[in-house]
Formats: C-alpha cells, sequence, structure tokens
C-alpha cells in the first residue's frame, strides 16, 4: 500500500532489514547506527514532521514553546491517590522527539544507578559498558558556558554549596569525585552548543548529517504506528495511519525495532497483542502474548516546588533557564548517587502552586527539589485499540509502602530551605510565599506538595528489560520482547530502575549500547 505523504514508501517486495518506529533520542542514535553499514537498510516510522526548519526545536532556550504546542501529545494523568492530578506530561510527535522539547541536562550513568540494573538481571549492561557507549555520543556536551551563567542562580550555587556541606562542581560528568559520592551543587553539563544555543538533539547531530548521502536510509514522517504485524510469532512490519487517515503496511526482513518513549511503546505492544490479558481483553484487543509487565513499573521524578518573593529583579541571562542544581544524599549510608535532585530555575515556575490557591507577588523566585531514586510505581495501559487514544496513565505518585518518596520531597523542601537562608541568596529573599512558612511539620509540607508537584518528563521503565526468571521483565538483556521473535524495545521504557539524575545521557548511551548488540546479532 502506498502512503501519500511519503512517495515510494516500502511495500513488502523492497523491505528495509529494519524498521525503527519512532525518531526519537533514541531511535535516531540506533538508526544512524545501523545504518553505517552501507550492506544495511533502515526505515524509520515518526509520526510527526522534520523538525530541520522548526526553530522552536532548534535552539535549546526555546524549549519551554514546545511544550503544549502542535507537537506535544500532552498526555494527562488519571486522577491520583497521593499526588497532583493535573500532572501534564509532554511527549513529542516530531523528529527527535523529547529531544526536541528538554532542557538537555545530560550526565554520564551513574555507577550505583547502573549497579542496580545489574542486580535485576539486565547482564551486560554494567556502569562501564554503559560508560563507554556514552563517550561514543556525538552530541556537543558542554557545562554551561560562563556568558550563559545567570548572577541569581550563581548565587544559589554558593548558598547550595555552603548551605548543604557539598562540593562545587565544575563540569560533572568529568568530575570523579562526583561520580564517587554523588552530591555536589554548580552549573550544570548540558547538551548544546553555546556560541549558537543549538540544542544537541540526536537528530540534528546523528540524522541531519547523513539522510542526504545514505541511500540506504528512509524517514517516513506522519506515520504513526498502529499495530505490529506478525507472521506467526514473527514481527515482520508495523501498520500506521497516515496523516490523511489511511492504513499503511510496512514491512522488515530482520527485526521491528520500537523507540516510541516510555508511554507509546507500552502502548504499541499492548495494542499489538502483548501485554498483561485483563488489559488486553477491556481493550477489545487479542491477546498474543500474555506479558503482564507491559505497562506496569512507570516511574517518573516528582519535583517539588518552594517559591519565594524578592525585591528585585532576576537577569535572564541563561542556557536554558534551568542551567544548575545541587545533588543531595539524605542518606549518608546510601550508594554514591542522589537522594534529592534540586534544579535551581532562572524564571520560578508556579503554575502548580497558583493553581493550589496561593497568590504570587510581582516578583518570585523558586528552587526545585525532586525524588531522585523514587520507589513508586505506576502503570499505562490502553483503553481501546485506536492509536489515537491516549491511553490511562496512572503514576501512583507518593504510593512505596515505607513512605520513602514522600519523605525525600519534604527533605528537599528543608534542604531548599537552608539554601535560601545562606548568603548570597539570602540577600534574594524576601519571604517564603510557597508552601508558607506557616507549614512546618512533616504533614503540613507533604500535603502541600503532593498536591503540587510537577513532572521533570523523565517517565521510564514500562517494558524493562531483566533476567528469564524474572515474570514482570518484559525484554531480555538484548532488548528482545519474551514470547515473539523479530522485535525490540529501545527506549527509556526498558529502563529496571530509574537513574537518580536527568535521563537523557542515559537514554543515549543505551541507544548507543542497542545498535552495537543489534549489528552483532545479525
Amino acid at each position: 500500500m502506498s502512503n501519500p505523504d511519503n512517495p515510494g514508501s516500502p511495500d513488502k517486495s523492497s523491505a528495509p532489514d529494519y524498521l525503527v518506529v519512532g525518531g526519537g533520542t533514541a531511535g535516531c542514535i540506533v538508526t544512524a547506527r545501523l545504518s553505517e553499514d552501507p550492506a544495511v537498510t533502515v526505515t524509520v516510522l515518526e509520526a510527526g514532521p522534520s523538525d530541520e526548519h522548526e526553530p522552536r526545536a532548534r535552539s535549546i532556550r526555546r524549549w519551554a514553546e514546545m511544550l503544549e504546542s502542535e507537537y506535544d501529545q500532552d498526555y494527562r494523568s488519571v486522577p491520583q491517590e497521593r499526588g497532583n492530578s493535573g500532572i501534564r506530561q509532554a511527549r513529542m510527535h516530531i523528529l527527535g522527539g523529547c529531544a526536541t522539547a528538554n532542557t538537555m541536562i545530560t550526565w554520564r550513568p551513574l555507577r550505583a544507578d547502573i549497579d542496580e540494573w545489574v542486580a535485576l538481571g539486565a547482564d551486560g549492561w554494567d556502569a562501564d559498558t554503559l560508560g563507554r557507549c556514552f563517550d561514543k555520543l556525538v552530541t556537543p556536551i558542554a557545562p554551561v558556558a560562563e556568558a550563559d551563567r545567570n548572577p541569581y542562580v550563581a548565587d544559589v550555587v554558593d548558598a547550595a554549596r555552603c548551605a548543604l556541606y557539598v562540593p562545587a562542581r565544575a563540569g560533572w560528568n568529568r568530575d570523579a569525585d562526583f561520580a564517587n559520592t554523588g552530591e555536589g551543587a554548580g552549573f550544570f553539563d548540558i547538551g548544546y552548543t553555546p556560541e549558537s544555543n543549538l540544542r544537541s538533539s540526536t537528530s540534528v547531530h546523528y540524522l541531519h548529517p547523513v539522510l542526504a548521502e545514505r541511500s540506504n536510509l528512509t524517514v517516513l514522517h506522519h506515520e504513526l504506528a498502529s499495530s505490529i504485524i506478525f507472521d506467526g510469532d514473527r514481527a515482520v512490519g508495523v501498520r500506521t495511519i497516515a496523516r490523511d487517515g489511511s492504513e499503511n503496511d510496512h514491512f522488515a526482513t530482520r527485526e521491528v525495532i520500537v523507540c516510541a518513549g516510555a508511554i507509546a511503546s507500552p502502548a504499541l505492544l499492548q495494542r499489538s497483542g502483548i501485554g498483561p490479558s485483563d488489559v488486553l481483553t477491556r481493550a477489545g484487543v487479542p491477546v498474543r502474548v500474555v506479558a503482564p509487565g507491559v505497562g506496569e513499573n512507570l516511574m517518573d521524578h516528582a519535583e517539588g516546588l518552594i517559591v519565594w518573593e524578592t525585591d528585585r529583579d532576576v537577569p535572564s541571562t541563561c542556557a536554558t533557564g534551568w542551567d544548575a542544581g545541587a545533588a543531595l544524599r539524605v542518606d549518608e549510608s546510601s550508594p554514591a548517587r542522589p537522594d534529592v535532585l534540586m534544579h535551581f530555575p532562572v524564571e520560578a515556575v508556579a503554575d502548580h502552586a497558583v493553581s493550589y490557591g496561593v497568590d504570587m507577588p510581582e516578583r518570585i523566585i523558586s528552587i526545585a527539589p525532586n525524588v531522585a531514586k523514587p520507589r513508586s510505581r505506576g502503570r499505562v495501559q490502553i483503553v481501546d485499540d485506536d492509536p489515537s487514544t491516549p491511553p490511562s496513565i496512572d503514576y501512583r505518585y507518593f504510593t512505596d509502602p515505607d513512605g520513602v518518596d514522600e519523605a525525600m520531597l519534604v527533605a528537599g523542601i528543608r534542604a531548599a530551605r537552608r539554601i535560601a537562608a545562606t548568603a548570597p541568596m539570602s540577600k534574594w529573599v524576601v519571604r517564603e510565599v510557597f508552601p508558607g512558612e506557616a507549614l512546618q511539620s512533616d504533614d503540613e509540607l507533604s500535603s502541600a506538595l503532593r498536591a503540587t508537584h510537577q513532572t521533570v518528563y523523565h517517565v521510564s521503565g514500562t517494558c524493562r528489560m531483566g533476567s528469564d526468571d524474572d515474570p514482570m521483565a518484559v525484554l531480555d538483556p538484548s532488548l528482545r520482547v519474551r514470547g515473539v521473535s523479530g522485535l525490540r524495545v529501545v527506549d527509556a521504557a526498558v529502563f529496571p530502575t530509574l537513574t537518580s539524575v536527568n535521563p537523557v545521557g542515559t537514554i543515549m548511551s543505551v541507544a548507543e549500547r542497542a545498535a552495537e548488540i543489534i549489528a552483532a546479532q545479525q
């Protein structure tokens, strides 16, 4: 069947070796690496347009303009028992995916996080291997340039270092002490080119340079994946819906590689009959493989908020507006990774507090601490077989039985209060506006914070990899979907646990490693 949006869309007789579903952060890397071999053909099925001529996607300073734009799926959660029910989860339909719309705070995978993966059955995914893959990245990553360093934020960094007794970090990814301790304060390492403010999206640095010169590489736009096509128990293609509503069947001779992200990837598997039998039955999808882990294990960084009134204007200087922060271990006996990760924004974000009924003064500043190692687990479930119907997303924030997530959120706010009381940040502070100085007990703070927390857009874990004896592990350590052949998942969905730092560096490293594994197994 031909595709009117993409003349020459492949049919079965001219099928590529690989079909990659989703040209996002991971998909661009997998595609570029596999197509380095001129004997290998690769086709990407991207639900949105190219990012090549979209200035909002190219300038990292304009990342917020992509949120709630025409590219944003703007997923909503079901009502939350203990968290904010008003979470809006940005996911992008555009080449480059979420790497066109995030701040590209990019961390080398921390050993303590990755050791946890290995302990959960992710053989071959040790920290040394992922560190080597991180070093292969072609996306520029650099500490925020001096010209982009906001003087107010610099004051917050200095205050954090003093108040929290953590070291200053001039370059987090090359600082061995941070890797060994998991603590610090400073301006982040950002995926961008300072001279141009060009973001280091994987589309820009992996695909754009080779699209014109590789005849073995094809990107098809406006192709929304509906379901995976099987021949027996083998995945042989993908059915898509084009922009005009027509259905197209695309085939692959070797594998289908799903890189649609931690929400869309499990939804696609479920629409294809792979998932929990009760979910599929309710959605009217015939069960192909009973896989109870598909859509389960959803993790996210829940981010709290504390806001102060200030009596002066904050300078606008920045790389992204979210250029610095602090990493804090609350439990000194814990592994060398943050328990709380803080962001120090240039422009205070207080929307959720305003929705909560808080009156904001004209000038405000804020700190946003997040729960770095969430214990709570949510789920993603389709409600029918229509790919245009948003899935049910239930984060189940703050439902871990020991209450660790809740305790870390409160600990982050208390740490932020210490920062605000310490020079030189203290000179910027007039009074605390939210949660407010009247709230002092853990219960009081928790109630206000859980009602107003934000997402950091770090959803992951919904098709996690693991050992053969783990019934909830959707993928084997080669990222192959269990119960079928010819099908893999490569994106944040594969994470056994969420990294304690912003995950984009780990996602890119996973994609580099996945490409190595796939090439070696053919």
